[in-house]
């Protein structure tokens, strides 16, 4: 029997959110599993040697209107969000294996909402309180297999949700960068610039897609959301480094190593 070891704690509740601090002499509780623990998928936080515990992913569809009109959709739709696991997230400057399954494997830089505070069905008035920080993001996508589940009205769960799928950069919190509702998005190829427009640009501000989604789940402390890609979405091969960034955030950078043998 396997088991893990954690030290009880206490949460206190401040302006500056939650510290953890641990409770002098207390014992420690011993929880059993039958396998190893999982790591805990986490990403860097900018200029701090912490990390941002990561729970789960949740992806926004279609939220910049010429990326929605060069896939044939309509920019007035309702957001619509899928996921992804939390172990699908790795670091910038990491060199992520070519995936499985795919000869079309797409990049889609996005803004990263990083939620530190937990809420249900949050007024839209109230829902930046519960951002912690905000980071750069690429959406990997094997859009072969996306345009065979759209043809065969399936769930894009394969296209979407897979290994090193949620590349992020550093995350800045959100009282440092603010939240941020302008400024350049961008992402190049080997230095060719491939997808550049506007956080402005965005159908669905930050405010009403935390909103929107805490309508079907509770948002919890350590939850990322992908925020939507603009137009000019493409391929990306094995050799290939993907660069990018969003104005005031920060950037990330991406290598696609051959495939796993």
């Amino acid at each position: 029997m396997l088991y893990e070891k954690r030290r009880l704690a206490r949460f206190p509740k401040s302006a500056e959110g939650a510290a953890i601090i641990p409770i002098a002499n207390a014992e420690t509780a011993m929880t059993a599993f039958v396998l190893p623990v999982p790591p805990t998928p986490s990403v860097a936080i900018s200029g701090s040697a912490e990390r941002f515990a990561v729970r789960r992913i949740f992806c926004v569809g279609r939220n910049y209107a010429a990326h929605a009109r060069e896939f044939g959709n309509d920019e007035r739709d309702p957001p619509f969000f899928f996921t992804k696991p939390s172990d699908a997230v790795v670091d910038s400057g990491t060199v992520i294996p070519y995936p499985p399954l795919t000869a079309n494997l797409h990049h889609e830089i996005e803004l990263v909402a990083a939620i530190g505070k937990t809420g249900f069905r949050i007024a839209r008035e109230r829902a930046l309180d519960h951002v912690w920080g905000y980071g750069v993001g690429i959406d990997l996508t094997r859009r072969d297999l996306q345009d065979e589940a759209k043809k065969a009205a399936r769930p894009w769960d394969w296209s979407k949700a897979f290994d090193h799928s949620a590349p992020c950069g550093p995350l800045v919190p959100a009282q440092k960068s603010g939240h941020p509702t302008k400024g350049r998005i961008w992402l190049a190829v080997n230095g060719a610039v491939k997808q550049d427009a506007d956080l402005s640009e965005l159908i669905w501000p930050i405010a009403d897609i935390v909103s929107i989604c805490s309508e079907a789940v509770e948002l919890q402390a350590g939850d990322l959301i992908f925020t939507g890609t603009p137009a000019g979405v493409g391929a990306v091969k094995p050799g290939e480094t993907m660069t990018g960034g969003v104005d005031g955030i920060g950037t990330i950078e991406v290598t696609i190593g051959q495939p796993r043998s």
